[in-house]
C-alpha cells in the first residue's frame, strides 16, 4: 500500500498541513525573516519582471560579441530611456485627466443621485416583490457609499504612506536587475550542485522548465496587456470618451489579471460613459467586446501560445482563492505561481513515470 500513488499523495498533504500548523505555532521565531521578505518582495518582483523583459536584448548584444558589462550598461540605459520617454509622453495627459476627473467627481455623484431618485420615483409602479428588491438594493448601495466615504480619508493616508515607502523600495529594483542579468546562468548550476546523478539532471531540467514558464508568461502577458491598452485607447478616442488615456491605462493594468481583468477594466469606463452620455455606454461595451475577442482569438494564441494551458474555470478558482488569502498581490501573482507549481508537479509525474517504466523493464 505504501507504494500506491494515492497513499503517498495523502501522506504528502498531511505532512504539508503539519508543517503549516507548526509554522503557525512558532511564527514569532520567523518574524524577522518575514519582515525581510516583505521588504525585498516588491523590488525583487520588479527586478524579476524587468529581467525577463530585458534578457532577450542582453542575449542579442552578447551574440554580437559585446562584453557582459557593456551589454548590461546598454540595457540599463535603454530601460531608463524608455521609462523617461513614457513619463514625458503620458504623465502630463494623465495629470490633466486625473485633475479633471477629481473636479468632475461631485457632478458625477450628483448625476448618480438623480438616477437613484428616478428609480425611487418609478418604484411604486413596480410589483411588490420588485419594490422590495429595488429598495434593498438602493439601501445597500447607499450604505456602501457612506462607508466608503467615511473610510476614504484613512485609506488615502495609508495609500500615500505605502506609495512613499514603495518609492524608496523601488531604488533596490535596479540592483536586483543588474545582478540577475550578470549572474543568471549561475543559478541553475548552483542549485543542481547539491545533487548528483539523475537527480541533478532532473533538477536542472525542472529549473529550465520553470524559467521557460515564467518567461513565456511575463513576456507574453505584458505584451498582450499593452496591445489591449492600445486598442482600448484607440476605441475610446474614436467615440470621444472622457478620460480616454486614464481608462485605457487602467484597462491595460487590469488585463494583467487573466480572465477577470477585462471585466474589472470595463466598470469605470461604463460609469463615466453613462455620466457623459447614456448611449455611449453601449459603445464602450462594444469596444471592450471587440478588443477582448481580438485578444483572445488572435493576439494571445500567437503571443503566448500554450504557455500555461490553464482552464478558465481553474483560473477563476485560483484567482478568487488567492485574492481571499493575499489580497491584490494574490490576484496578480496567483496564475504565475500556479504555473510554477504545475510545472514542478508535471516534472515530478514525468520522473515517476520514467522510474516505473525502468523498473518494469528490469523485471521483464
Amino acid at each position: 500500500m505504501t507504494h500506491k500513488l494515492w497513499f503517498q499523495t495523502g501522506i504528502g498533504i498531511l505532512l504539508a498541513m503539519l508543517i503549516i500548523f507548526m509554522f503557525q505555532q512558532i511564527q514569532e521565531v520567523f518574524s524577522p525573516l518575514v519582515i525581510i521578505a516583505r521588504t525585498i518582495f516588491l523590488p525583487l518582483l520588479i527586478g524579476g519582471v524587468l529581467f525577463y523583459l530585458t534578457r532577450p536584448l542582453l542575449q542579442f548584444l552578447e551574440s554580437k560579441k559585446l562584453p557582459r558589462w557593456a551589454s548590461i550598461t546598454f540595457v540599463l540605459t535603454v530601460v531608463v530611456f524608455v521609462f523617461w520617454l513614457i513619463y514625458a509622453m503620458i504623465a502630463p495627459v494623465i495629470g490633466e485627466q486625473s485633475t479633471s476627473l477629481a473636479k468632475n467627481t461631485p457632478d458625477m455623484i450628483e448625476e448618480g443621485e438623480k438616477w437613484f431618485d428616478y428609480l425611487l420615483s418609478q418604484r411604486d409602479d413596480l410589483p411588490p416583490q420588485a419594490q422590495d428588491s429595488v429598495g434593498k438594493a438602493i439601501s445597500d448601495v447607499t450604505n456602501n457609499v457612506n462607508d466608503w466615504a467615511a473610510g476614504f480619508g484613512s485609506w488615502l493616508l495609508t495609500f500615500l504612506q505605502s506609495f512613499v515607502q514603495g518609492l524608496f523600495l523601488l531604488i533596490l529594483a535596479p540592483f536586483f536587475l543588474v545582478y540577475m542579468l550578470k549572474d543568471h546562468e549561475k543559478f541553475a548550476p548552483f542549485v543542481a550542485g547539491f545533487f548528483h546523478g539523475e537527480r541533478k539532471t532532473w533538477i536542472r531540467k525542472t529549473l529550465h522548465d520553470l524559467d521557460v514558464t515564467l518567461r513565456s508568461y511575463i513576456q507574453g502577458q505584458l505584451l498582450v496587456s499593452f496591445i489591449v491598452g492600445v486598442m482600448l485607447l484607440i476605441g475610446y478616442l474614436i467615440i470621444g470618451l472622457d478620460y480616454a488615456l486614464l481608462l485605457a491605462l487602467f484597462g491595460m493594468f487590469t488585463n494583467v489579471i487573466p480572465f477577470l481583468g477585462p471585466y474589472l477594466a470595463v466598470v469605470p469606463a461604463l460609469i463615466i460613459a453613462l455620466m457623459q452620455e447614456p448611449q455611449m455606454a453601449l459603445y464602450v461595451a462594444i469596444i471592450m467586446l471587440v478588443a477582448q475577442q481580438i485578444e483572445s482569438n488572435f493576439i494571445s494564441p500567437n503571443v503566448m501560445g500554450k504557455a500555461l494551458d490553464i482552464h478558465p474555470l481553474t483560473v477563476i478558482t485560483v484567482i478568487l482563492a488567492a485574492g481571499n488569502i493575499a489580497g491584490i498581490w494574490g490576484v496578480i501573482l496567483a496564475i504565475p505561481f500556479y504555473g510554477v507549481i504545475k510545472t514542478i508537479l508535471s516534472n515530478l509525474y514525468q520522473k515517476r513515470t520514467e522510474i516505473r517504466e525502468a523498473a518494469g523493464k528490469e523485471i521483464d
